[in-house]
Order: structure tokens, then sequence, then C-alpha cells
């Protein structure tokens, strides 16, 4: 039997017609370069260094009184600005898809930490609430702050790779809500409301944009609103005794301005002295100890005595502009990861400004929580300028040279 054989080219006469197989994310590197959005990094630098003044002319006499250091507030701030920055830029050069295998691990560390803060003789309290961690006086820190960002990342992370089944109960809706039930059931033994609705909120905007069924969308927001609807009635009723005051208070502050509504009511006075351009810098009386939390949760009724109405419209449309861009950002994100990041983050920024802005006006009941880059508080800070890299993260690597994107989506 003759046999034959089949002569075979050399290797370089060979074609290769297969695509070479994508990069799984564990082969991708850490740092990837791509063009920096320049004029929202040139704007969060603004907005700091805005910030650290008006915070020093708001915070000067408090400090001075509590510290003996007029300038107290304006050190920590600024040590707290310095970090945040330096972490914004080097997570804008990151690789956000790294996230994806440490979204769990992030997780776990915050609700490790949020039970660390209900342990006594852990946990730190001020004005009635344990909400602080670290040595008082010294460096404390909130987890809660940790919280949001860990719940954005594995929100995002596990959303964009289920696609159709987010569309059902058992991997669309069930998982998601025993966990915002858990943070919502730490954060509340605290007490943290203002918190308690940031994350659980931020988790739910994602759950709808990720694809859950319109019928539970529906339904969930209904319910929500009917349970708020419900409870402010049997308050005012005085069926249910819970947050009475705080809702009468915030209907007429000025029924009781010196003790329940004192905080309401020198808000509204001190917003309300400014005037269309204001009374000008340094010229601020309601800081010299009238107005409480005047360099924190209440800078935004300085802003007002001090520019005006001016000044506040200028402060909401930059703040405005800059949740904005985050949202394009998501709009023009190449993957489902990057479109649920930016849109987490909008949602967490868009809900710090209106409740703050809401609370001082007297728009919403006062909860406590602070105006982004104006309000004193160095792991809220710090918090931000991370979620803020993130989204430049997306942003830097959106153009096609930088790609790196996945098939686990």
């Amino acid at each position: 039997m003759q046999q034959t054989t089949e002569k075979r080219r050399p290797a370089s006469a060979r074609t290769n017609t297969r695509r070479p197989p994508r990069a799984s994310s564990g082969s991708k590197p850490w740092f990837v370069g791509g063009r920096i959005d320049l004029p929202f990094l040139l704007l969060t630098l603004l907005l700091t260094v805005m910030g650290l003044v008006m915070l020093f002319s708001a915070s000067f006499p408090s400090a001075n009184y509590e510290t003996g250091d007029p300038t107290f507030y304006l050190k920590r701030q600024g040590l707290f600005a310095l970090l945040g920055l330096a972490a914004m830029v080097v997570m804008s050069r990151m690789n956000y898809q790294k996230l994806r295998r440490y979204s769990v691990l992030l997780v776990g560390i915050s609700l490790f930490l949020l039970l660390l803060v209900l342990v006594p003789g852990l946990g730190i309290n001020e004005n009635g609430a344990t909400r602080w961690l670290g040595k008082k006086g010294v460096l404390t820190f909130q987890p809660s702050e940790i919280a949001k960002l860990a719940v954005i990342v594995f929100f995002a992370d596990s959303i964009s790779k289920k696609k159709n089944l987010m569309e059902t109960f058992k991997y669309g809706i069930r998982p998601y809500l025993l966990l915002l039930a858990f943070y919502a059931v730490l954060m509340l033994l605290e007490p943290h409301l203002s918190g308690t609705i940031l994350i659980v909120g931020t988790g739910v905007v994602l759950m709808i944009v990720g694809g859950i069924n319109k019928k539970w969308a529906i339904g969930g927001i209904g319910a929500v609103a009917a349970v708020g609807f419900a409870y402010v009635k049997l308050v005012e009723t005085g069926v249910i005794s819970y947050g009475a005051s705080r809702i009468e208070m915030w209907k007429n502050p000025f029924i009781d301005p010196l003790k329940a509504g004192y905080q309401l009511s020198q808000s509204l006075i001190t917003i309300g002295s400014g005037g269309l351009t204001g009374v000008g810098l340094g010229k601020s009386r309601q800081k010299f100890l009238y107005l409480p939390e005047e360099h924190n949760d209440f800078i935004f009724a300085w802003i007002g005595q001090v520019f005006g109405f001016v000044g506040t419209v200028a402060v909401v449309a930059v703040l405005a502009y800059i949740c904005l861009k985050i949202f394009a950002d998501s709009r023009s994100a190449k993957d489902t990861l990057g479109k649920l990041i930016c849109l987490g983050v909008f949602a967490m920024l868009f809900a710090h400004c209106f409740m703050n802005i809401g609370m001082v006006l007297k728009v919403m009941p006062v909860i406590g929580i602070p105006l982004p880059f104006f309000s004193a508080g160095g792991t809220a800070m710090l918090s931000m300028y991370l979620a803020l890299g993130l989204v430049l993260s997306v942003h830097a690597h959106n153009e096609k040279k930088y790609r790196v994107f996945y098939d686990a989506e």
C-alpha cells in the first residue's frame, strides 16, 4: 500500500485565521493610560479651594471656642483634601475593571466595620449618634462612607454580569434587597438615617437601571411612598411618637425657636439675611456660635448669608454641572460596569446635594448630611474623591486606544 505524505507549508507561509483570545481581567494591567478629563479635574480643584476658604471663614469662631485653634478645621480638612485629590488622581489612572475581584471583599469589610461601631467601647458617640471608629479628638472615620463605595462597586459588578437574570425575583431582587436590609439595620442602630437613605437609595437606583422588571420597580417606589405618607400621617395624629418632634419642627421651627426648632430656625434666619448679593466674606454674624454646625451640615446657610441668592445659585449650578457630567459619562461608557459605576456615583452625589440643600431650606426635615466639597468631614471627603476617581477612570478608559472591556459582563 502506497503511503502518501502531505507536504507541509512553511510556518512563514501559513495564515493564522484564529482570533487571539480576549484577555481576562486577571491579565490586564492595574494602570492603563488614557486622556484624563481635564475640565472635570480643574473644576474639582476649584471647588476644593473654594470649599476650604469658605470652611475657614465659617468655622474659625467655633474652632477657636472648641479647641483654642481657629485653624483647626481648616488644617484637618486641608489634609484630607490633599489625600483625597491624590487618591482621585491615582484612581483615575487605574483599570476600574480590576475592582471586580474585590467587590465582595469591600462589602465584607464595610459590614464588619459597621458591626464594630455597635460594639460598646469601640464606637464613638457624638450628638447622640454612634457612627465613628478611632480615637476621639485625634483621628476618627465613618464606616458608612466606606459602605457607600462598597455598595456602588458590588452592585455594579454583580448586576453587570446577570443581564436578563435581573428581571427575575430570585436573581434581580432578593439578594440585593437582603444586602440593603442588612446595611439599613446596622446603620439605623447607630442611628444614621441620612446614610441609610443614601445607601439604600443608591442600591435601588442601580437595581432599576440594571434591568429589574418594571412592575417590581413601580411597585417598590409606590410602596415606599405609601409607607412614608402613612408614617407622616400617623405621627401627625399622635399614633406614632418617634420622630414627631422632628416633623413638627420641620413644619414650623419657630414654635420652639430656642430648643427643638433652634437649628432650623437659625438656618432660615442666616440664609434669609443674605439678600441678593450677601453681606460679604468675613462679615457673617451667625457663625459666631448662633448657627449650629455652620461649618458642617449647615454651611449652605452660611453661604447664603455671605454671598446671597447669587452665591447660592452659583454653588447649586456648579454642583449640578458636576452631577450632569457624571451622568453624561455613564451614557458614553462602553461597558455595563462603567455605566453602573458612574450612575451609582451620580445617584450618591445628587442625593447628597439635594438632601443637604433641601434640609437647609426647610424642604426636608433635618437629618444631618454634609454638602460635598464644602462641609467639614474627612471620611466623607475621601470617599467622595475616590468615587470621582472611579468616574475619571471610566472616562479615560473609554477611549478606543485604552479600552479595557472584557467578556464577563
